[in-house]
């Protein structure tokens, strides 16, 4: 794809919002919300050297919210012209007619949105002007490096490069107009090694705003070969309660857990294992969250929510206590409570490190499982209970041993949460949750 050029300068987009909300005031909306945006991209997957797919995609829509009374409705379209527009906010207008009433139903507070003129520069947005050719040796390159590991790699799933650029402008009948463009992109490989004892299969990838930030693709490669290779002659562990590390890749599952739980619509439908625990201890005094929406390039900054509310920096667990909720206006109005700007998921959350790096929390906990993968999707968010398949490596003497598969680790969250004995210095700037390597220092693991 040459340098991105989206097809929709930005004033245009806003003048397609303020079309669509002067529309929905016509037509008897006491309250309405737009959003327009536009994508472009390119993605290329390369298999033993031979080009798989080559994608281009060039997506626009438009989503309309309307509210009439305390009715609401909502449409969207893919196709932005005029008269497409009129159907999409007269079709929201007639659903917002025949719904049931809703208290909880509005738009935020006037006071809560961001101001659109104060809309800081979050280093969001760098294209990358990448044909596909350029593409697709990138790819060749990644997955050559891979193979080239070891001779016991005998198959490749292929390399994928992707670039994504994305532009929005979000409105409101309150006077909210406000948007900006984005960029992603990312590299990745997975491979298959193979032994006489047999396969195991790996990977690796990064993730930037920035392509210049990527890492290069031949280390993305060797990294996805090296780690196939250490996983042959995985074995099963005895059936047992042992001291666990989940290795930087994996951890943040456990923010996302706990981001799910501490979630509004979680909790006004009653259907979380965090309920009353605003205040309560719930993590180890070891572990602090907190959430940073204005991180330059990271994946989840952003100066405003999905409804126009301001985002802030704040602290959500401190040494262990529960100090805040994830919440967007409608969620905040079912529990009596305000927005927290999280219209759409939690921002940025990071947990400052207890250990220098991942070798010194394997020399703490001296005698345990690393978690390197993990697969299924054994968590009941109502009662935290956790079980999912697992592989590894076993580790004695705080050093690695041998790997581990086909095992299964399982506990309770507010257990295992609790149980945190320390958080490497070794999280990825990848990572929406950047959670380093993580020790709980005892759960339970079935094998042999």
């Amino acid at each position: 794809m040459p340098a991105v050029e989206f097809a929709y300068p930005r004033d245009e987009l806003a003048r397609i919002a303020e079309a669509a909300l002067a529309q929905a005031r016509t037509l008897g909306a006491d309250a309405a919300e737009v959003s327009v945006s536009e994508d472009r991209g390119l993605s290329v997957t390369v298999r033993r050297g031979a080009l798989e797919t080559l994608e281009h995609h060039h997506d626009k829509g438009l989503s309309v919210t309307v509210y009439v009374g305390q009715r609401q409705g909502h449409a969207s379209s893919s196709d932005l012209n005029p008269e497409a527009i009129e159907r999409t906010v007269a079709a929201a207008v007639a659903i917002a007619r025949l719904t049931a009433e809703d208290d909880a139903a509005g738009l935020p507070e006037a006071q809560r949105l961001a101001d659109p003129q104060r809309v800081p520069d979050l280093s969001l947005f760098h294209p990358w002007a990448l044909e596909a050719e350029a593409a697709i040796e990138l790819a060749r390159a990644c997955e050559a490096a891979a193979l080239a590991v070891d001779a016991r790699i005998a198959n490749s799933e292929g390399a994928t490069v992707s670039t994504q650029a994305h532009q929005f402008v979000l409105a409101n009948s309150l006077g909210f107009l406000a948007g900006y463009p984005t960029t992603a992109h990312s590299l990745s490989c997975s491979v298959i090694a193979q032994d006489e004892a047999g396969m195991e299969r790996d990977h690796w990838w990064d993730w930037r705003r920035d392509p210049l930030d990527l890492e290069p693709a031949e280390t993305i490669g060797r990294s996805a070969g090296r780690r196939a290779i250490a996983r042959l002659g995985a074995r099963r562990l005895p059936t047992g309660t042992y001291p666990v590390v989940f290795d930087h890749t994996v951890s943040g599952s456990l923010l996302s857990h706990f981001v799910h739980a501490a979630s509004g619509g979680a909790l006004y439908r009653k259907s979380s294992f965090l309920l009353g625990k605003l205040g309560e201890r719930i993590f180890s005094p070891l572990v602090t969250v907190l959430e940073d929406p204005f991180i330059a390039k990271a994946p989840g900054s952003a100066p405003f929510d999905d409804e126009g509310v301001a985002t802030a920096k704040r602290t959500v667990v401190a040494e262990g206590v529960l100090q805040g909720w994830f919440l967007s206006t409608y969620s905040g109005r079912k529990l009596g409570l305000p927005s927290t700007g999280n219209a759409g998921g939690a921002h940025n959350l990071f947990v400052p490190p207890t250990h220098e790096s991942r070798e010194a929390l394997l020399r703490e906990m001296g005698r345990g499982l690393l978690v390197t993968e993990l697969m299924g999707h054994g968590v009941n968010p109502v009662t935290g209970d956790y079980s999912r398949g697992a592989a590894g490596f076993w580790v004695e003497g705080g050093e690695i041993v041998h790997p581990v598969s086909e095992i299964t680790i399982a506990g309770n969250l507010l257990q295992m949460f609790a149980a945190i004995g320390g958080v490497a210095d070794d999280a990825r700037p990848c990572h929406r949750y950047r959670l380093g390597s993580t020790l709980i220092e005892a759960m339970q693991v079935a094998g042999d």
